[in-house]
């Protein structure tokens, strides 16, 4: 059932929220880092001539990293499927950098 939008917040609540919203803004931005340092690493992988845009092992080295460092409250398997998701953006974005007019690879 959902709430009334005129349903009071105790200061407790706004508090907690407000700490909510803070730390998305971090996230926010420690994602868009990590996935220009992955663009970067796709840059890398064309100048070394590697065509693929996928690293299989890569990506079960990290998972299994994400896993270990995992101590709750998310459950795992939601926790490898964000980082999963994660995978398939920024190979997204290192697709369409190597698909642009002067970008890796096009040589």
């Amino acid at each position: 059932m959902a709430r009334p939008e005129s349903a009071p917040e105790s200061a407790e609540l706004r508090r907690l929220r407000r700490r909510i919203d803070a730390l998305d803004r971090r996230i926010i931005g420690l994602l868009n880092q990590r996935a220009e340092l992955a663009r970067d690493a796709g840059r890398a992988k064309a100048g070394l001539g590697r065509r693929a845009v996928r690293d299989v092992e890569r990506e079960r080295e990290i998972l299994l990293r994400v896993a270990m460092a995992n101590e709750g409250p998310m459950p795992q398997a939601d926790l490898l499927a964000l980082y999963r998701r994660l995978f398939r953006a920024t190979r997204a974005l290192e697709a369409a950098d190597r698909r642009r007019p002067g970008g890796p690879g096009d040589a």
